[in-house]
């Protein structure tokens, strides 16, 4: 009974998969459509570009800096939400309301009503300060993508973490309690142990979608000021779709879904190892 679905799935992954890596060994460009074979050129054309360091850093960067905020926000939310407090249920509504925002319609609210150096709101507040607007993303655009994108997926490392705080008994912690160990204590060797599985969760899915960053770029900054904020995902974009090299882009294709798949490796490991333990 499962194999019609299996089926789709596999035709529906495949197929797109076998046509990129065929175009990836190809010289195809959209303005003069005649394939050829080109054997690695492709491979060594993007490997060998000089924004592609820079879009390995700029990726790397990006998904650092919004598990750090992430985590680290998730469990102060989660901690703060896990209080007894009037209207709970609507607070933790409007906590989680951030992540059914589409990307690009985040990306834009961000750019034209919060982070614009004319009429932001930041500007405003910087203005009532006596400080000068800040310009975002022509000064910090990799830091304002983080910001964004952070934004987003705060309220999901915060669910994750609520739900796992809320399996702690409070036995434990009214024991801890009576032994004499205070607030920072009991969140070091009791709440934080508790959450550790949770928070690896969180790391490992929020990685694999991190990889994938393209709206918020694209809307935001365009990967500018020159690759400043390009990340993997928009070089590949910039490379078949600006700059008409089908060929090209299906190698940077290729290339990100290796280094996304080595990098899930390495964490299912990790939370194996953590799970076992």
């Amino acid at each position: 009974m499962m194999a019609p679905s299996v089926l789709v799935l596999l035709v529906w992954m495949i197929v797109p998969l076998v046509q990129t890596l065929w175009f990836s060994f190809q010289n195809y460009n959209l303005l003069n459509p005649v394939t050829s074979f080109a054997g690695f050129t492709n491979y060594h054309y993007f490997l060998t570009d000089p924004a592609f360091l820079q879009g390995i850093a700029n990726t790397l960067l990006l998904v650092v800096g919004v598990l750090a905020i992430t985590v680290i926000g998730g469990i102060f939310l989660a901690l703060l939400l896990d209080q007894p407090m009037f209207g709970q249920g609507i607070v933790r509504i409007l906590v989680i309301s951030p992540f059914f925002v589409m990307p690009p319609v985040a990306a834009l609210v961000w750019k034209n009503m919060l982070m614009n150096p004319e009429y932001g709101l930041f500007a405003d507040i910087a203005r009532g300060l006596g400080q000068p607007p800040v310009d975002w993303f022509a000064q910090y655009p990799l830091f304002a993508i983080i910001i964004i994108v952070a934004w987003q997926w705060l309220p999901f490392a915060t669910l994750i973490l609520l739900t796992a705080l809320q399996s702690l008994s409070e036995e434990q912690k009214e024991a801890a309690e009576m032994d004499g160990a205070n607030a920072v204590r009991r969140f070091i060797y009791i709440i934080l142990p508790h959450m550790a599985r949770a928070i690896t969760v969180v790391i490992l899915i929020q990685t694999i979608f991190l990889l994938a960053v393209f709206a918020e770029v694209l809307v935001t900054t365009n990967g500018g000021p020159g690759y400043n904020s390009t990340n993997l995902a928009f070089l590949v974009y910039r490379t078949a779709l600006l700059s008409f090299d089908v060929g090209g882009g299906s190698a940077g294709g290729v290339i990100a879904v290796i280094l996304a798949n080595i990098v899930a490796i390495f964490l299912m490991r990790a939370v194996g190892k953590n799970l076992d333990a």
